[in-house]
């Protein structure tokens, strides 16, 4: 049974390196499962892309789509001709995309015209916000999927409700957990930690790439001003995203708290989450890590597809209104913070789980 494994994006990498390994190790277990990866080429640059492939262990791809940065529709159209001609020549007895990036949704589609089934790890995360590219490929790629690998009870009730049979619906956990789990012990202290003379809990990490939060320029300007205001001196470093940096290069943001540093590699980023004071973000897949590392998490978006990180785990949701920091990072200096949990199966065996359902497909 050949599966083909998409990726795409940086936070696929993550997420499929422990489905890789566990394919290979029940290889040498006798098991008849085989795999082709396909990386779509959307994050191309070295710490985008690169060295996430290194230091995860992740092997070459079987096929670079190398679509690189264009608009949307043009990547989609890109990725989806691409991969056509892959199953054309040699068809795959199965496709399994993760997550909610362009790849996931083309690559979705493209197998299902073929008559090649689906599964999407990740399935049933909803945010209920249409106006996030992302949840459009969610609800795509949900629309036809063959079979849903969920990282939670919410994601689960959400295919339910939409129609999904229960059998086709598999409770396995998170695949982005197994690979922080399964690289605790290898965090690489970075450069910018000497550099800038940070302390354990004493500083900030702080993430921004969203279009609500970065292309309004005042919005940007407000939201760095308030939580520079509110990180009563401490550093805060800033991990910046390709499109952000061209908004704040524009504006000429610069705060002497404020220190900004090229996208991080995989071990190199966390390593600064797991020692930080708090985490400031708009990202998804942030708010899982911090959970598990048991870090605060303040979210500048006004909705969230993950909200066991918030019911369970150690994130708020905090809203794109600057005027919310504030109050948030009082909260946290008074040390009020909630400790937060674990989500159930968020074990590191979620990898595990969707190779058993694969084995038992192909049995």
């Amino acid at each position: 049974m050949l599966i083909d494994i998409i990726a795409g994006a940086r936070p696929n990498f993550m997420k499929i390196s422990p489905i890789i390994k566990e394919i290979e190790k029940q290889q040498g277990n006798d098991s008849k499962l085989t795999y082709g990866l396909i990386h779509s080429g959307q994050h191309y640059d070295r710490n985008m892309s690169g060295s996430f492939f290194e230091q995860l262990g992740i092997p070459d791809p079987y096929h670079n789509l190398g679509v690189g940065s264009d608009t949307q529709a043009k990547q989609t159209a890109g990725i989806m001709v691409r991969y056509e001609e892959i199953l054309l020549e040699k068809p795959s007895d199965f496709c399994l995309v993760v997550g909610d990036v362009t790849s996931t949704m083309a690559c979705a589609i493209t197998a299902k015209k073929l008559h090649i089934p689906v599964g999407h790890v990740e399935g049933g995360i909803r945010s209920g916000d249409r106006t996030m590219p992302e949840e459009i490929n969610r609800l795509a790629t949900d629309a036809i999927a063959d079979h849903f690998f969920t990282t939670s009870h919410v994601a689960n009730e959400n295919l339910k409700n939409e129609g999904v049979p229960e059998e086709k619906i598999h409770f396995v956990g998170n695949t982005m957990i197994d690979t922080l789990l399964g690289n605790m012990h290898r965090l690489i202290k970075p450069p910018v930690w000497d550099e800038k003379g940070l302390k354990e809990k004493e500083y900030f990490v702080m993430t921004l790439h969203r279009p609500a939060n970065v292309d309004e320029e005042e919005q940007l300007k407000r939201l760095i001003a308030e939580i520079v205001a509110s990180a009563q001196g401490l550093p805060i470093v800033f991990p910046v995203h390709p499109r952000t940096r061209k908004n704040l290069e524009k504006l000429g943001i610069e705060y002497d708290s404020l220190h900004y540093a090229e996208p991080l590699s995989y071990l190199e980023f966390n390593y600064l989450v797991k020692h930080s004071k708090a985490v400031i973000t708009d990202s998804g897949g942030i708010t899982e890590e911090t959970t598990v590392m048991g870090i605060p998490c303040m979210t500048l978006r006004d909705s969230t597809e993950r909200p066991e990180t918030c019911t369970v785990g150690t994130n708020e949701l905090l809203g794109t209104n600057p005027d919310a920091i504030k109050p948030a990072m009082e909260k946290l200096f008074k040390g009020e913070w909630k400790k937060g949990g674990i989500p159930e199966k968020w074990d590191g065996k979620a990898a595990e789980r969707i190779v058993d359902v694969l084995e038992e497909m192909l049995s």
